[in-house]
Order: C-alpha cells, then structure tokens, then sequence
C-alpha cells in the first residue's frame, strides 16, 4: 500500500520559533518530538516570502514567475496558476489517493479545491460553527496587532475547531483502505493573533528578548524598508511595545503546537503512524518586530525567508537527524509529495525530492538557495535573493542592493552592498544570481536589466 501523506502547511511561522530551533522561550513539545522522531531541515527557504505565490509553488513545483502567481490577490498584479499548470492534487488524484485541504486556500488556484477532485473545509466555515455555538463574533479592536478573546475557550479557537475537523476526516478516510493525502493550512500564526484568555498570560512580554535583528537601523538600506515601519506606524515602536504582539504571536504558536498534537494522536490510534508521512512547515516567517517591521513584504531578510521544515516517516527518514542542505521548501516539498505517492514526477516539477535527503544520500541536497518577490498590497517592487551558508544576496532593482556576511553578522544589520572591501564577493554572487534566473527564464533578467545587475558598483 503506498505511504499516506499528511501536510501540515501553517501561515507565517518563523524558523526560530521552535523549541528546538533554539527560541529562548517558546513551548513547541508536539514539534521538538516530531523533530526528534523524523528529520529536521534546518536550511529550509520559501521561494516567495508571501501567501499566494509561495502556495502556488506548493502546489505546481515551479517558481512564482512560472506559474504565473506574483502577489496575492486584491493587488495590482494579482493572477491565479495557469490553466495548463499540472498540479500535484492532480498527480495524486491520478494515483487513486483520497484528498482533503482544510483551512487557507488563497485563491491560487483558478478554481477552489472541490474542483480538482480534493474534499474542502474552508475557514470561513469556521464562523458559521462559531455563530451555532452561540460565540460572539472574533474581537477585532486591535487591528492587525492582535488581542485576546476573552469570551472563546481554547476548545473553541479556529485551530482546535480544525484539527477536530481532520482528525474526523483522517478516520472516514481509513476506512475504504485507499491512500490519502490530508492538507491543513491553519491560517494562524499569522497576524492578528487573536487568542483565548487562559493563554494569554502564557508569555509574560517583559520576558521575551528582542530578536536578533530587532536593533537595525536601517543604516544603508532600501528607503522602502524604512517606509513600511511608517505605514504600520510603528517607526517609533520600542521593544516594550514589541514584546506585546510577539507575546501574542509566540501564544498562537503553542496553542496550535498542542492541536498538532491532537491530530498526530488520532494517526497514531487509527494504527497508521508506521504508514504515514507527515510533513510539518509553513509558507514563510514573520517580522513580528524583527528589523523593527511588521508581518512581511518589500524583504528578504531570513526572519521571512527561513522556514521549519520537519518530515517524519518511520522505516524511511532517519529518527533525530538534522540536515543542513539548503532547501527551496514548497518547490522541494511538491516534488516529494507526488515522488512518494507514484514513484515519479512530472518533468515540470523543479524541485528536489527530501526523503533522499533526509537519508542523507549524498549529492541530492542544494548548496544554496533563492527567493523572489514581486510586490504585495502596498505596491510593486521587484526582488530576487541568492543565500549560500554564508553570504546572501539581494538585488533590488529600484535601490540600493544588499550584502550580507551572515558568519559576522547573523541578525543581517550590517549592508556591505557599497563597502569596497566586498567587490569580489558581490560580483561572484551576481554572476551566480544570473545563471539561475537564466536557468529558470525569469523575465526579470532582460537586456536592460542584465546590464544593470553587472555595473552596479563599477567604476566607469
């Protein structure tokens, strides 16, 4: 019988808020013990760090400026998959696998989930239970910086609500013996975190330390990344003000921890851990104060970028290894998915398949990783980022370009773009920038913009 599939694809989940990443505070019990029991890939990128074109990527194993999906929708730019994309919902439906997505669909597909044969819980469905329960609308007071709802129970938050829901649909799916594949896309940790009133206590603000990039400046930095504090306006913000919404955020992340938990108790009961793949990530980070921004856009920062990435398949992943290949993780994932379920994959899907990976096969890991941007609600502005384990950069079309020597600098505060002692380095990396985007066709790479990328910085 080929392997079940469980993806847990949670929203804006940064890479350190793990327990097992290192967070200073954070209780993530269900995640470290997933950790220890599978394979944690501590270098995993999204290559888009926004909802839609990162999902998209998810689904077709390309990157966002081949499938078409740029920016999210209600935007200037927004556009769904194309039509003759081959989706891996598709590949598995093929394969005979019984499907189901609960939680976010963000439209990038051009039609909902139901149409491609894969059963749909939207969150939305969410507020009609809440409604029936006699529950209060969810308190919005606060904007986009979250608060606590002081008339819900934990039973009763969003995440508690879906994890039942698939958990009910794991057991109907096991029993006509068909593989499955089950996606939930929890929209939390993403802002606004709006949690019960028994955790709200959970994180003390005056004990969470500032993130390592929280004291940038923005010293020689993109005048963009200045302006978006202003937007939020929080260009004024101190960590005491901070520490309030990181409270919050790192709440949410521990509540929904616990509800993982409840979903990977009913694999475990119906008998089917040994037969499961289970796969935990997110489709980028969070700000949530870093550099001193809120949520995300107009960055490439690594507080966006970087991503948990935990698989767990016993019998196949080696229990409690750490791998530090580098991984492009909706691209890789996608590939994966549709290699465990038919034992093979459609040519246009670009990515790398993580179980060899995970065993540590040599050669079938990436030495360095990259990322684009196109624009989000506040605007256009092009990005494309390459990151190696010790360099990343960012080349950013309309300003000034970044560098940075994450060995020395690992919060990124320092942009070495100008610094003259750093020629050779930033011109090897635009060399390196442009056979990849050559290599994927990226219109952004043309005869105007080529010349561009190499004599920034040149003397005439």
């Amino acid at each position: 019988m080929a392997a079940n599939i469980l993806l847990i694809h949670s929203d804006q989940h940064r890479f350190d808020c793990v327990g097992v990443h290192g967070h200073p505070v954070i209780k993530t019990p269900v995640l470290d013990q997933l950790a220890r029991d599978g394979a944690d890939f501590t270098h995993a990128f999204t290559p888009s760090p926004i909802c839609t074109p990162a999902r998209a990527s998810l689904l077709t194993g390309r990157w966002p400026t081949q499938h078409g999906v740029v920016s999210i929708p209600k935007t200037e730019i927004y556009r769904c998959v194309r039509e003759d994309e081959r989706l891996f919902w598709q590949e598995l439906s093929d394969a005979g696998y019984q499907q189901a997505l609960f939680g976010k669909w963000h439209n990038e597909t051009p039609r909902d989930p139901s149409s491609y044969g894969v059963r749909y819980l939207p969150e939305s469905d969410y507020t009609a239970w809440r409604a029936g329960q006699g529950l209060a609308p969810q308190p919005n007071s606060n904007g986009w910086f979250g608060e606590v709802d002081p008339h819900i129970l934990t039973e009763q938050h969003r995440l508690a609500w879906e994890a039942r829901e698939v958990s009910a649909c794991m057991e109907s799916f096991a029993a006509p013996k068909a593989p499955w594949m089950i996606r939930w896309d929890p929209s939390e940790p993403h802002l606004p975190n709006v949690i019960p009133a028994a955790i709200a206590d959970m994180y003390p603000p005056e004990t969470i330390p500032p993130w390592p990039s929280f004291a940038d400046t923005l010293r020689d930095k993109p005048f963009i990344q200045s302006q978006q504090r202003r937007t939020w306006g929080v260009a004024d913000w101190t960590w005491k003000e901070w520490s309030l919404v990181v409270s919050r955020y790192l709440a949410e992340i521990t509540l929904m921890d616990e509800q993982i938990g409840k979903v990977l108790a009913t694999l475990d009961r119906l008998g089917l851990r040994d037969s499961t793949l289970v796969i935990y990530t997110t489709d980028h980070g969070d700000y949530c104060g870093g550099h001193g921004q809120m949520d995300k856009h107009f960055n490439m920062y690594d507080d966006v970028v970087r991503v948990p990435l935990i698989m767990r398949w016993p019998g196949m992943i080696p229990a409690g290894v750490r791998r530090d290949d580098f991984v492009s993780h909706e691209i890789d994932l996608a590939r994966t998915v549709v290699t465990v379920a038919t034992n093979t994959c459609p040519d246009s899907f670009q990515g790398v398949d993580l179980v060899p990976v995970a065993k540590g096969e040599q050669g079938t890991g990436r030495r360095d990783v990259f990322a684009q941007f196109q624009g989000a609600q506040f605007g256009l502005y092009s990005q494309r980022m390459l990151r190696d384990s010790r360099w990343k950069y960012v080349w950013n079309l309309t300003d000034v370009d970044e560098l940075y020597d994450l060995e020395a600098d690992p919060g990124e505060l320092t942009n070495l773009a100008s610094h003259p002692d750093y020629g050779n380095e930033l011109s090897r990396l635009r060399r390196q920038l442009t056979a990849w985007l050559e290599s994927i066709s990226d219109p952004l790479l043309n005869e105007f913009t080529r010349v561009q990328l190499h004599r920034i910085g040149v003397k005439p």
